[in-house]
């Protein structure tokens, strides 16, 4: 099983101008730095949640399908699943018609159950789906505990970049970080 992201998004959940207000910046010197610290925060929420926060696609390999015919979507919010395509021995491929799956987008994380399990003859990957994660396609459509940990990472990555070398980075991470994305987390029993 493998999940992996297939397009990435086209914007980020903070512009470079809120950044740099609140860091109180009124010069352009170190706007690069600035742009890859918010990416860089965006990606570390988005793998300590399992969040995808601006809309982005995603592809989940499996062998085989699991015999309750249910599959486990773990980039949430799922917003669509796209395909789902099933490999024969011989390499080629059918696309399984949405009428034999169904979604649960509303569960944490998304199940896709399978009506009708099709079989894969590939043993390696044999089936793929393809999906679309995220809370919508612009900055104003993230949660805003989740913009305040973005900027409170950039704020706090950008003060203490030149304090320790790059083997050491991430330093810490600032206080309050955890309690923002608190509600954002999985949690397992």
């Amino acid at each position: 099983m493998a999940l992996f992201r297939t397009v990435v998004p086209d914007v980020e959940p903070v512009t470079l101008a809120d950044a740099k207000a609140n860091l109180r910046l009124d010069h352009d010197g170190e706007d690069a730095l600035i742009g890859s610290l918010i990416r860089a925060a965006r990606e570390e929420i988005e793998a300590s949640c399992g969040l995808a926060l601006i809309d982005q696609s995603w592809r989940l390999t499996l062998d085989r399908l699991p015999p309750s015919g249910r599959v486990l979507l773990r980039r949430h919010p799922v917003r669509e699943v796209q395909s789902v395509t099933v490999f024969g021995s011989d390499g080629e491929a059918s696309l399984v018609d949405p009428a034999f799956f169904s979604l649960d987008a509303h569960a944490r994380p998304a199940r896709l159950h399978f009506h009708t399990t099709p079989t894969p003859g590939a043993v390696l990957n044999g089936v793929e789906i393809d999906f679309v994660a995220g809370f919508g396609e612009a900055g104003t459509d993230v949660p805003d505990l989740i913009k305040r940990a973005i900027l409170l990472l950039v704020a706090h990555w950008y003060e203490f970049r030149a304090a320790f070398g790059a083997a050491e980075q991430p330093v810490s991470w600032p206080a309050g970080y955890d309690r923002l994305i608190a509600p954002y987390r999985s949690r397992r029993l």
